[in-house]
């Protein structure tokens, strides 16, 4: 016969389910991705008001090189023109001396008027592009064409200074020679013919050569063209401003922020060391969740959520109850430890109360033990009266121990709480004792554990966090399944893996967890600082 009460393996989860459960982890930082778009709409503002009164003219340049014949297509401009070293020279300092005399702009405003040039080169072009960013358009189109007119006048100063340059060594070199020639022919005139004379008309022709050369490359310097490029498109007024505008502004900026902080809230998702979801939750202790508590229960109400007005709670623990009955784990055995990770144990406290009283509202015999033998409260919170002792709990001579103070927990004590419409369970209510570890592993305590094996009985029993003290654990043998009670935003991870192991290695399983919010005036990371001031309490309030 096959197993219908075993819970069925988790499906494996796919991309988008994956994605989908990331994104609502991402929306648990709200904080920071509002911060972020606020941010953005910041700087949005900001850029739309210091843009909003900016002008942009632009004025373009074509460079060409001197040449002789410009129609010659075996000489390639690209070839003799250094493109990037021309942008860095129209951006000099130079060029805007040459400018500001101009513009009539003194020498204190010559760091203001190189400000707002920026040249640029089209890819695969001999184009520079002069672009002038000023507060009115008049002034941005003026000072665009002033910044063009002074690179041309320098680039032609320039040119015609190496042409000169040029020029004048040729004529260095020729003048020499051209004297020389000059004596030799006055010195051929006055030869007789013969030998010598042929030997000097010889030289004479040398000469003459190299004089007609170095005529020739003046002459050819002279008639170069000089000139240094042409305007292709002159600069006018700009008839609106360079600012994308207040409402583009704003938009980009929302865009941005957005961007922003779902990268700060994700980098917050990656390191942060609680559980992002109940995925990681179930992935840490390797067992379902069986249950969320609602978030707006309210602190300070009775444990019992028969009596509240909000049904939600109730229901909930219903449900729990139902699912670990449903589990073969449970089903065999019908015991259950109660336990949360570290802190307070209130909200555990709340868990095993109800999950007692849904469990007698089905009919079953429930026994409620306060393992707790630290802060031991139920006996005070809940609406209790005193019944008869069970077989276990006769002592020798038939008299109970309950009142004097070396009595050993469990004493005898067994209360019956009314869980109105749910019925009744029975309550072993815990004791601050000398050596609680020896209490827990006690012949008695054995026993009252043991009363689960009856028919149609359960015995739920309550403990102390099981990272705080070994309680827990030296009732893991004898109860098995665990239920741990946990604020998946007040525990790390890590906690939740070690509890597991601390479990399994115990002899004991995990069988699920139950998740629920932070306590009245507890923030988040506070479980941990209640972990060590719970301790310290305990420590405290212990029997020496």
């Amino acid at each position: 016969m096959s197993q219908t009460h075993r819970p069925a393996a988790a499906p494996a989860e796919d991309e988008p389910d994956l994605l989908r459960d990331q994104f609502r982890q991402l929306l648990r930082y709200r904080k920071l991705i509002g911060a972020g778009v606020g941010i953005g709409l910041l700087g949005g503002v900001y850029l739309g008001i210091s843009t909003a009164d900016t002008y942009v003219a632009t004025a373009d340049v074509v460079l060409r090189t001197p040449a002789d014949d410009p129609f010659n297509p075996t000489i390639a401009a690209d070839k003799t023109v250094n493109i990037g070293s021309e942008r860095q020279t129209a951006l000099s300092s130079s060029i805007a001396q040459e400018a500001a005399k101009k513009l009539g702009v003194p020498e204190s405003g010559l760091a203001g008027l190189r400000s707002g040039l920026q040249v640029t080169n089209p890819p695969q072009s001999m184009v520079l592009r002069f672009t002038y960013t000023a507060g009115t358009p008049k002034a941005a189109a003026t000072r665009a064409n002033a910044m063009t007119e002074a690179y041309l006048t320098r680039r032609r100063a320039a040119l015609e200074d190496t042409r000169n340059t040029m020029v004048k060594g040729y004529k260095d070199q020729r003048d020499p020679v051209a004297k020389q020639l000059d004596d030799l022919v006055k010195q051929i005139s006055s030869m007789p013919a013969g030998p010598g004379r042929d030997a000097a008309y010889t030289s004479k022709t040398d000469l003459q050569s190299k004089v007609n050369s170095l005529n020739g490359s003046i002459a050819k310097l002279e008639a170069l063209d000089m000139t240094p490029g042409r305007v292709t498109t002159t600069a006018t007024p700009p008839a609106d401003g360079d600012g994308p505008g207040v409402p583009m502004s704003l938009a980009l900026g929302a865009a941005v922020g957005l961007a922003l902080g779902l990268l700060a809230a994700w980098v917050r998702l990656v390191f942060d060391p609680s559980p992002r979801s109940d995925g990681d939750v179930s992935r840490a202790l390797r067992a379902p969740v069986l249950g969320t508590l609602p978030r707006d229960r309210t602190g300070g109400g009775p444990l019992l959520a028969a009596g509240e007005a909000d049904p939600r709670l109730a229901e909930e623990y219903r449900s729990v109850a139902f699912r670990l009955a449903y589990d073969a784990r449970f089903a065999d055995r019908r015991r259950l430890l109660v336990v949360a990770p570290r802190g307070s144990s209130e909200t555990a406290a709340a868990v095993a109360v109800n999950l007692s009283a849904s469990f007698a509202e089905t009919g079953k015999d429930v026994l409620l033990i306060e393992a707790d033998l630290r802060t031991p409260v139920l006996a005070s919170q809940l609406p209790t009266d005193a019944g008869g002792r069970p077989r276990w709990s006769q002592m020798p001579g038939g008299a109970g121990h309950a009142g004097h103070a070396d009595a050993e927990w469990p004493d005898g004590r067994q209360l019956v709480v009314d869980a109105g419409e749910s019925g009744t369970f029975d309550l072993i209510p815990g004791d601050r004792v000398r050596n609680v570890p020896r209490s827990l592993t006690s012949p008695r305590a054995t026993r009252l554990v043991s009363e689960a094996d009856s028919q149609n009985s359960t015995v739920v029993v309550l403990a102390p966090p099981v990272l705080s003290y070994a309680d827990a654990l030296a009732l893991v043998d004898r109860v098995d399944g665990v239920l741990v009670v946990c604020d998946p935003r007040a525990v790390r991870r890590t906690d939740l893996a070690r509890i597991r192991e601390l479990i399994s290695g115990a002899g004991g399983t995990v069988l699920g967890a139950v998740l629920h919010g932070p306590l009245p005036g507890e923030k988040r990371g506070a479980g941990r600082g209640a972990a060590k001031a719970g301790k310290g309490a305990a420590a405290d309030t212990a029997p020496a």
